[in-house]
């Protein structure tokens, strides 16, 4: 299984302004659940962030705004000069579940030609037959590596992403992680996976509920598998 894991790549990111993202006076509550309140953050060209806080702090939340997904009680999000945004959700509701896998990655590039879209699909170990399986059928693991090729795709030039690595074998972690690395575009991370955040090498982090930045700094890494 392992050998068939193509050496993936992000592909060069769309350009973009100086600040592609940026989010102002965030909260959330559900009922008289405040979940986070006040949070800003701008995100610009080629920057790294992960998020953390425990759970029920807001996290996975916090993303779902920056994604448009879903809406701030306060606050907006503004998206900056040129942004093209690749989201990944934990739950992959990214994803169409009613067509097929090549359906799936066709919408997400519609310029590339078939054999471009099955060569990416089976990088991420989807090949022959499985490239045209409903995607309602496939398990946790092959919806994670699908949502993440519809990703890889997409030019975006800030992604998203929430526990990327969640489900992965451990032959398609170590690509993702190797095409994060080299990514030249900017990321905003959601992960308990030290892994990740080494690969990210990120400059901030972003600390929920409170919505403190700081630089990022070796401390802040034994709260990843915490968080």
């Amino acid at each position: 299984m392992s050998d068939k894991v193509a050496h993936l790549r992000f592909p060069t990111p769309a350009p973009c302004g100086r600040t592609p993202l940026t989010a102002s006076g965030l909260s959330k509550a559900y009922g008289s659940q405040e979940v986070f309140t006040d949070v800003s953050l701008a995100i610009d060209r080629g920057s790294r962030v992960v998020i953390l806080g425990l759970n029920g702090a807001g996290k996975t939340t916090l993303l779902r705004m920056l994604a448009g997904v879903e809406s701030p009680d306060t606050g907006e999000v503004v998206p900056g000069h040129g942004l093209k945004l690749g989201y990944y959700a934990q739950e992959h509701d990214t994803l169409d579940l009613d067509v097929s896998v090549v359906e799936n990655l066709r919408h997400a590039a519609p310029d590339l030609t078939d054999t471009q879209v099955r060569s990416v699909l089976g990088s991420f170990l989807f090949s022959g037959d499985d490239a045209d399986k409903p995607t309602r059928v496939l398990s946790g693991g092959e919806k994670t590596r699908l949502a993440l090729a519809t990703l890889v795709v997409s030019a975006a030039n800030v992604l998203l992403l929430d526990e990327p690595t969640n489900n992965l074998d451990p032959a398609s972690r170590a690509e993702i992680l190797g095409a994060l690395r080299s990514y030249e575009g900017a990321v905003v991370m959601v992960t308990h996976d030290d892994g990740a955040v080494e690969a990210l090498t990120p400059e901030r982090v972003l600390l929920l509920p409170d919505g403190d930045e700081d630089l990022w700094n070796d401390g802040y890494a034994e709260l990843v598998s915490l968080a």
